[in-house]
């Protein structure tokens, strides 16, 4: 058995290159050994390729595959999965603010290997990197489990044995294997590299390996006659390029529009697309979310770089002793170190993960999380959305809008042959017709080919042939039944059938029969008109040039009920502060209709054809002041959705159709259903369990908790360090020894970032989660240099108040002050947690989860114990006098008080708090 199966090059980089140039050159060399392979296997015919890979038209028996699959293994290509757990926890240290405690941590013990400082930035460091492996490994395993829930499957045709039938199944792409026969219809993913051996007006998009967006014709041709000639110029046969190959669809691509059966000659990484998926593979494009973290987290660096040694001048000029005042300014330089970031926004994003697939939400991206929560625009077809995606045929009626059977009759032959995407409206047409009337009509006609449906012609036909029947011989007849939107097929008749007798479809009786279709439209029902044509000379293929000279024969109409909820719904994503627009391919009359039911304000409905008409920045105009636009096709989705995008707005795009895959990857967030089409599925950042946007609403609500504290960690670690950096400048200046020692601002530090651990898991104000959320880097700076010196003005307070009230004026009293001051500084860094949590009265307004509660009472109980502990003397601390906790509980409200001030007049100064 000869398999497709790229040889291995030799010799394929120079000596001297750089390990990333030898790596380029060997996906380089790799993937034009697969392109050369697969244009041998264009060359060849359809019989060849299945000989080549010992395979037949009937497919592989089932022991066969899985032998295939044991061999080739898993069809997967390099992307981007969880490392081995090693290597996952080796990154979790890498990252700036663990460098800098390292770093710092080195030069400690270098100067002295018994300082304890050593022992607490140890502890820091192995807290922050071992507490962000275990969330990053847990989230990882979390997002592969949710993963699993949403499964892309393929058509292949398997057999129990060698004579067993044939029989095709829907199999995991994961498990197709060479020799495979795949069935592939409108909508698509292609699973592997095939070679076609049969298919019918088969249309291919190629934009993920050619970057074309419109799709292309692929056929099932013979290779090249000897001179060369072409057997059909229907592409370039044999090209070098296997992308262009007529005869080749490609991993990585999708079915648009047609059928078509292929023989899987290559998977995995060995495919074209597994060839080049090694250069694909890297790090996301970073979102505006990841962009605004590392520029905070570089900011604070910065800032370090700049504070400490002005404090380590400021303290060995004042104090003399520069020794002590090096370690001070380490201890400075830990204090403005958010070592906790990368944990923190590790444990927001999986916690978020986790929650929202409790409520029926799978997050395929975890940093789509914060661009759901920040979604200010939604855009969303109406079926199953606003309806209930339940169609049922309502009337079936001829050119007057009577019922008449004979159109149910050939709008079943339509839906019953066709062997394309079957959609709800087909379905609904079969339910309708009872089983012994089905048996009748399957003896009386049989299929002869198929036209099958696209979004340009917004229709399908089928011709089937007049079976004889009762003894009745004669020539066969063929005849072409034509479904589709009114519009388009309403353009190629040139007849009615009119009480049994074949009219001419005059000016006046189009009008008529327009007005027949607009009326059901007005009531909320979706119309498709039915055509037939005779064909005088029966072939066996047909084309869309013989959809012509059709005759009328009347209407289906469909009804899909508004949702009971959907009004409620709608409602809850405009408290959230979310515009929610209709953009379907549906008839303006229905989708004015239907959205008018469920309360939305339609104004003017725009068309497909009025987006065309329109430069990008008219389309924008139009985009700002429109809500519903119908008869849109998937490129005219994109368009609004970037015409959108560039006004400033996040856009979540919420789609299952092959026409949304555009729309979806354009989105900010792209949003499906787990019952989509393949190529929806795999182009969406964001899976709903259930198309409802009740669940979208819930999934909007976490991301915005989730990035609501995300960010309330970074403005409360970014304005407790610029405050204590404040503070120790004072303190430095004036005081003419250490105001504390290293090792308590080490201490210090460790066990205000313990206590953030719980951030996660706090609850976010009812307020805050009504509007859209976007990251505000200024806003963050604001936020620092306004509530940061607070806490330093309570700071100075407590330096008076231990300088003259207990007498701490002196180096032989320096481990009071140092004592009162730590136990000060600890409180108020803990407590100042739910005063900038939210933007209501803390405690009494809004109280913050248990988890924060618990966590805030340990690191004040461990504050206060500290100076009386067993471990006092070694920390240099000494015990406090009863008459310092009635002044500490008289700063602490003092200094709560003020920051609610503060914190009214900046909400109020800048309409904004987290």
């Amino acid at each position: 058995m000869t398999m497709l199966t790229p040889r291995t090059p030799t010799k394929l980089a120079p000596p001297g290159r750089t390990r990333r140039e030898r790596k380029a050159a060997e996906l380089e060399a790799r993937t034009r050994l697969v392109a050369e392979l697969l244009a041998e296997t264009s060359a060849r015919s359809g019989v060849q390729v299945l000989q080549s890979v010992d395979a037949s038209h009937n497919g592989l028996t089932r022991s066969e595959a899985a032998l295939r699959l044991e061999r080739h293994g898993p069809n997967t290509v390099a992307r981007e999965r969880a490392p081995h757990w090693l290597v996952q926890l080796g990154k979790a240290f890498w990252n700036p603010f663990i460098g800098v405690l390292v770093f710092l941590a080195a030069i400690m013990f270098w100067q002295d290997p018994a300082d304890e400082g050593v022992i607490i930035l140890s502890v820091m460091v192995a807290v922050s990197g071992l507490l962000r492996f275990w969330q990053e490994h847990r989230s990882g395993r979390a997002a592969d489990a949710l993963k699993k829930l949403v499964t892309t499957t393929c058509a292949v045709q398997r057999r129990a044995g060698s004579g067993s039938l044939t029989t095709t199944l829907e199999v995991p792409m994961d498990q197709v294997v060479p020799g495979d026969v795949v069935k592939l219809a409108a909508g698509d993913l292609i699973p592997a590299d095939l070679r076609l051996i049969t298919s019918k007006d088969l249309m291919v998009s190629q934009a993920a390996l050619s970057g074309e967006s419109l799709p292309v014709a692929k056929a099932d041709l013979p290779p090249r006659f000897p001179d060369g000639a072409p057997a059909e110029d229907l592409g370039r046969q044999g090209t070098d390029d296997p992308v262009e190959a007529a005869n080749l669809c490609l991993m990585g691509t999708s079915v648009t529009s047609g059928t078509a059966t292929g023989v899987v000659v290559a998977t995995g990484a060995d495919t074209y697309f597994g060839s080049m998926a090694g250069s694909l593979v890297g790090e996301r494009p970073q979102t505006n979310f990841d962009t605004g973290v590392r520029k905070v987290s570089f900011l604070l660096i910065r800032f370090m770089l700049v504070m400490v040694p002005v404090v380590f001048m400021i303290n060995g000029i004042t104090k003399g002793d520069w020794d002590e005042a090096f370690l001070f300014g380490i201890a400075v330089a830990v204090g403005l170190t958010p070592e906790m970031l990368p944990m923190v926004v590790s444990a927001n994003l999986a916690r978020g993960a986790v929650a929202m697939s409790k409520r029926k939400v799978v997050v395929k991206r975890l940093n789509a999380i914060q661009n759901l929560g920040a979604m200010d625009v939604l855009c969303t077809d109406k079926t199953g959305t606003l309806t209930e995606d339940r169609i049922v045929l309502d009337r079936y009626l001829d050119v007057h809008g009577k019922e008449d059977n004979e159109v149910l009759e050939y709008g079943y032959l339509n839906a019953h042959f066709q062997t394309g995407l079957r959609n709800l409206m087909d379905q609904a047409v079969i339910d309708r017709v009872n089983e012994a009337e089905e048996v009748v009509v399957d003896a009386r006609f049989s299929m002869v080919d198929e036209i099958p449906f696209d979004f340009a012609r917004r229709r399908m036909s089928v011709v089937l042939n007049r079976n004889s029947v009762l003894g009745n011989v004669g020539r066969p007849e063929h005849i072409m039944i034509t479904k589709g939107a009114v519009e388009e097929v309403l353009d190629l008749c040139t007849h009615m059938t009119d009480r049994g007798e074949t009219v001419e479809l005059t000016e006046q009786l189009r009008w008529h029969v327009t007005r027949i279709a607009e009326d059901n439209n007005r009531q909320g029902l979706r119309v498709l008109a039915v055509a037939t044509r005779t064909i005088a000379t029966p072939r066996d293929t047909y084309s869309v040039a013989d959809e012509d000279r059709l005759t009328l024969v009347g209407f289906l109409a469909f009804l899909d009920p508004p949702k009971a909820d959907a009004a409620r719904a709608l409602t809850g994503l405009a408290d959230k502060g979310i515009a929610v627009k209709v953009i379907t391919g549906d008839n303006d009359l229905v989708a004015a209709r239907v959205c008018a039911d469920v309360g939305i304000q339609v104004g003017h409905v725009a068309l497909g054809a009025d987006v065309d008409a329109l430069d990008d920045t008219e389309l924008r105009a139009l985009a700002a002041r429109t809500t519903v636009f119908a008869k849109v096709n998937p490129v005219q989705k994109a368009r609004i959705v970037r015409a959108l995008q560039a006004d400033g707005h996040t856009v979540g795009f919420l789609g299952d159709g092959i026409n949304d895959a555009a729309a979806l990857r354009d989105a900010d967030v792209g949003i499906s259903v787990d019952t989509a089409v393949d190529i929806a599925k795999e182009s969406a950042d964001i899976i709903l369990l259930e198309k409802d946007l009740t669940v979208l609403e819930q999934g909007v609500v976490q991301g915005r908790t989730t990035f609501g504290n995300t960010i309330k960690y970074i403005k409360m670690t970014a304005s407790s360090n610029f405050g204590n950096v404040f503070s120790v400048l004072v303190a430095s200046a004036f005081i003419p020894f250490q105001p504390m020692l290293a090792i308590m601002l080490l201490l210090q530090n460790l066990v205000y970032d313990i206590a953030q651990l719980a951030t996660p898991w706090d609850r976010m104000d009812e307020e805050y989660l009504r509007k859209p959320r976007n990251w505000d880097a200024k806003g963050i700076l604001r936020f620092m240099v306004t509530i940061g010196p607070v806490s330093s003005i309570f700071d100075i307070a407590m330096f008076l108040i231990m300088w003259n009230v207990f007498g701490a004026n002196s180096e032989s009293a320096q481990s009071l002050f140092q004592s009162g001051w730590f136990v000060e500084g600890l409180l108020s860094q803990t407590l100042v947690v739910h005063m900038i949590r939210t933007r209501k009265i803390p405690f009494i307004q809004s109280r913050a989860s248990w988890p924060v509660m618990v966590m805030t009472v340990l690191a004040v109980l461990t504050g206060l114990w500290l100076p009386f502990s067993p471990l006092a003397p070694s920390l240099g601390f000494v015990a406090l006098p009863a008459s310092y906790f009635p002044w500490l509980i008289g700063v602490l409200l003092a200094y709560c008080t003020l920051t609610q001030l503060v914190k009214t007049w900046y909400i109020r100064r800048f309409n904004t708090w987290l």
